[in-house]
């Protein structure tokens, strides 16, 4: 191994080592550190730094205070997402609220027929729409919003009316 190689090598071990190890019992948050810069401020002390000047020469910010879920959250590319496990994760708050509103709901049967000329997707939605809109008067949307996360009125809506 080249000395050149064994140096980046051992600077790449620092760097590493560096970055992993534990902050000082004394770094402060970025939240403290803005509020050590508002009483610099009010005491007109910062001589024309702005705060990330401030930041750079006077606060001691540990590295896990700024970003702690960015260093601990996994990459989406290191977890590929399969059905199953994309329902998985789904809120069970939205999953149940979409069954349940389900079948609470009012739904239409049927396209209807002012919209019959319409291509069926476009016939369906305002169709769920008019639905949708005349329930909230009635409160017969059983507590679904019009499009949510995990299925809303609109998702319960078409399915019924494409017959799945």
């Amino acid at each position: 191994m080249t000395v050149v190689a064994r140096t980046g090598l051992a600077a790449l071990l620092l760097g590493c080592a560096t970055a992993l190890s534990l902050p000082s019992a004394h770094a402060m948050t970025v939240k403290e550190c803005h509020e050590k810069f508002k009483e610099a401020k009010t005491a007109n002390t910062l001589k024309g730094q702005s705060f990330k000047e401030f930041k750079s020469s006077s606060c001691d910010v540990a590295p896990e205070a700024t970003a702690p879920a960015a260093a601990a959250a996994p990459t989406k590319a290191a977890q590929p997402v399969t059905p199953a496990s994309a329902e998985a994760a789904k809120p069970a708050k939205a999953i149940a609220s979409t069954v349940a509103g389900a079948s609470n709901a009012t739904l239409p049967t049927a396209i209807a027929a002012q919209y019959a000329k319409l291509s069926p997707g476009k016939a369906r939605m305002k169709t769920c729409l008019d639905q949708y809109n005349a329930n909230k008067t009635s409160n017969a949307n059983a507590g679904l919003k019009w499009i949510e996360k995990g299925g809303g009125y609109y998702s319960v809506c078409n399915k019924r009316l494409k017959g799945e």
